[in-house]
């Protein structure tokens, strides 16, 4: 389940006003900021993204990014993002022809397909396209429910999430891209294996790990402690 559900009332207006007060004139409201961004979901952030543009005349994301920085910038303008990892349509034209249309499902090579994928595409904000094709476009639809199973697994989001900040320093790159994107999601259940494997919360692990408006934002989206 989500941490990240939006609001059932909501005025994309409204809330494009109340960021521009919150960058307005001297100093940034951080706080406003996190606090309207994290109760709407993807797509009324997008809403608010278009107003923002029609009703204030300026663009959010810039605004956004003159006003933020470092790891706390780098959430916020994920949050904004839209989760789209490739173009439908090239990945329409790339299908054609190259699909392996059988029904045996190789588990080896299925756990292989969803690490590649993952180190593709959510472990970067870039994606890697040609790894991405060669593998959607390829594989028989088996093979590729196995592979979602495998990628959508919490118990694997929770690792990939302890390993970002065990240790010596922190993996912010993972850190912010598995709590940007599942937030909407899976972020309880993800919540539950963590403290399950490593008999700590997701909350206490990110509360004693970060700092500053980055912190807070992350425990946004993390929902609460455990």
């Amino acid at each position: 389940m989500a941490t990240i559900k939006g609001v059932s009332s909501f005025s994309a207006e409204q809330e494009a006003q109340a960021l521009r007060k919150a960058m307005k004139g001297f100093g940034t409201d951080e706080d406003a900021i996190i606090d309207i961004l994290t109760k709407l979901n993807v797509s009324q952030r997008q809403q608010v993204l278009i107003t923002y543009k029609s009703t204030i005349g300026r663009d959010l994301i810039d605004d956004l990014k003159s006003e933020l920085s470092g790891n706390f910038e780098r959430v916020i303008i994920g949050m904004m993002t839209p989760t789209t990892l490739y173009d439908v349509h090239e990945l329409k034209r790339a299908m054609k022809g190259n699909r392996d249309e059988g029904m045996y499902v190789d588990d080896a090579l299925a756990q292989q397909d969803a690490q590649c994928l993952y180190e593709a595409g959510e472990k970067k904000w870039g994606t890697d396209e040609v790894q991405f094709m060669s593998i959607l476009c390829t594989r028989n639809r088996c093979h590729l429910l196995r592979v979602k199973c495998m990628r959508n697994k919490p118990a694997y989001f929770a690792e990939r999430l302890y390993k970002s900040m065990k240790g010596l320093g922190t993996d912010d790159n993972t850190l912010i891209r598995v709590m940007v994107s599942r937030s909407e999601i899976d972020m309880l259940d993800i919540r539950r294996e963590f403290l399950t494997m490593y008999g700590k919360s997701l909350y206490s692990f990110i509360k004693g790990d970060c700092s500053g408006d980055y912190r807070k934002v992350l425990l946004r989206l993390c929902g609460g402690e455990d």
